[in-house]
């Protein structure tokens, strides 16, 4: 019973740790796409299809990025290994909607990446790169 016990939490803190990188990598590309188009005026909202392919692509390199400076998992492999690949992005997502709906509380512009299915591209391609590249 207290291998199973430790197996869970050790699951769960793996799902909470995951997350909280996903989310790290995505306020950071959140925030470079800001002063981006704080830079630019007037410019074009890219089709739909064209930004998930991008915030996809700036979760693969985060994920690189990620693996080089963190090149070991963050919690010995357990029973629940790889579950992380879909809860961790559902969670980063639902967290990216969350900060969306705050920011149009507060008349705030919202972008693409503060949306579930973004976030959640994003988050997925970095789990993705990290389930396969960490040792």
């Amino acid at each position: 019973m207290e291998e199973f016990l430790t197996a869970v939490i050790l699951g769960i803190a793996e799902l909470l740790f995951e997350s909280f990188f996903e989310l790290l990598g995505i306020l950071l590309v959140d925030f470079s796409v800001r002063f981006v188009r704080s830079s630019k005026t007037g410019a074009d909202e890219p089709s739909p299809v064209l930004a998930a392919a991008a915030y996809s692509s700036f979760g693969v390199v985060v994920g690189l990025v990620s693996v080089l400076l963190i090149p070991h998992r963050l919690f010995p492999v357990s029973r629940f290994h790889g579950i992380s690949l879909l809860i961790s992005p559902l969670v980063t997502g639902l967290a990216m909607s969350q900060i969306g709906l705050l920011l149009r509380r507060h008349g705030k512009r919202r972008i693409r990446i503060e949306s579930f299915g973004y976030g959640f591209a994003f988050a997925f391609w970095m789990a993705i790169i990290r389930y396969f590249f960490v040792q």
